[in-house]
């Protein structure tokens, strides 16, 4: 295979991060160092998981005066999701907030990201789905991940599904990483053990994509292989929910992040996406049923994938795919060829030599 520069050449990376447990103590400082008179109000976008306990939002520094909301998770962010999310706090008055925090999972952190930019660029989420399009810095951030894999809380994106267009692609900008990101592993505890995998495992398959890929780096592949060895330390051990497993898992996901800052994804990932966008599935559930049906273009990652969930003894859904309708068929077809870049990355310019619409489906069948 013919390594291909992936053009990437300047990359921004998160502006600082705070590491270890018991750092998410240090949030309320961070928020209340950045507020000013002019800007005296903070935004805290926290994942539903944690409304049931009322004071927590203070527990992270919100004050009377700040907008607290909680952010639902059953569906993942979808651009009509933003639009209403910044029309809400346009007419509370908090559109010029001192910080954003977004305290959760990939999807609270990836609305943080997009409610950051709508701020103060403008328009509507859909505007700026793709490459480079957001024009003007967001509002400052900072990033909290309670569980560990998206790499959400490194990368330049914030990936959303357009509802009305089918259409699932990040809003790809330097201004879209976070200011400040707080890494303390305590905070995976409760995670449940699927959701814990499923979710870790996309670092792990960020990474396997990116260095069986066309367009490297030697960075990318630097941060590539260590999110792999760090995910083998894990996914490979007796107890992946260990403490120092949990660390080692929190540092793969912010290096995967960093990794595909400078890299593609492949085939899994667009696949992945038309799972998310025809059925509904979670993005790294979904991950990992792709995966599940693709030992031919993964060989290597297939055989060690199937090791560590049947070492881990974790379940995974089958039959998504077992009574496709004609209809379904052109859906899922359309929603994974229009990811040009990683099947390009994967397979070369003309993928669709090799991923014709009989293929596709013979693939999603195994799913």
């Amino acid at each position: 295979m013919t390594i291909l520069d992936t053009g990437i050449k300047v990359v921004r990376n998160v502006g600082r991060f705070t590491f270890g447990e018991g750092s998410v103590s240090g949030v309320c400082a961070l928020v209340d160092s950045r507020r000013e008179s002019s800007t005296p109000n903070a935004i805290f976008l926290v994942d539903e998981y944690f409304s049931s306990k009322k004071d927590f939002p203070k527990s992270l520094g919100a004050k009377n005066n700040d907008a607290v909301h909680f952010i639902k998770t059953v569906d993942e962010t979808s651009t009509q999701g933003i639009d209403k999310l910044v029309s809400a706090l346009h007419a509370s008055g908090h559109n010029k907030p001192a910080t954003i925090v977004g305290f959760g999972g990939g999807i609270t952190l990836d609305t943080a990201k997009a409610v950051s930019n709508l701020l103060t660029n403008g328009g509507k989420a859909a505007d700026y789905q793709g490459w480079d399009l957001v024009r003007v810095p967001g509002v400052h951030k900072i990033g909290v991940p309670t569980i560990s894999g998206t790499g959400a809380e490194a990368t330049r994106t914030c990936v959303m599904t357009n509802l009305e267009t089918g259409l699932k692609l990040g809003m790809n900008s330097d201004y879209t990483v976070f200011d400040h990101v707080v890494l303390d592993p305590s905070l995976t505890s409760t995670v449940p053990r699927n959701q814990y995998f499923y979710t870790g495992m996309d670092a792990y398959i960020h990474c396997i994509e990116a260095l069986a890929g066309s367009y490297r780096n030697a960075i990318g592949d630097a941060y590539s292989r260590e999110t792999v060895n760090l995910c083998r330390n894990v996914f490979l051990s007796n107890d992946m929910m260990a403490d120092a497993r949990r660390s080692d898992l929190m540092v793969a996901s912010y290096l995967g992040g960093c990794a595909i800052a400078t890299s593609y994804v492949g085939i899994v990932h667009p696949f992945s996406a038309a799972l998310s966008v025809v059925f509904g599935l979670h993005h790294c559930v979904a991950n990992c049923i792709v995966l599940n049906a693709m030992s031919e273009f993964y060989p290597d990652g297939y055989k060690e994938f199937r090791q560590m969930i049947e070492l881990q003894k974790v379940e995974l859904p089958t039959g998504i795919c077992a009574n496709l309708t004609d209809d379904l068929r052109h859906a899922l077809i359309a929603a994974t060829i229009k990811h040009e870049k990683p099947l390009t990355n994967a397979l070369g310019s003309d993928f669709r030599a090799t991923l014709t619409d009989t293929r596709i489906i013979s693939l999603f069948e195994k799913m």
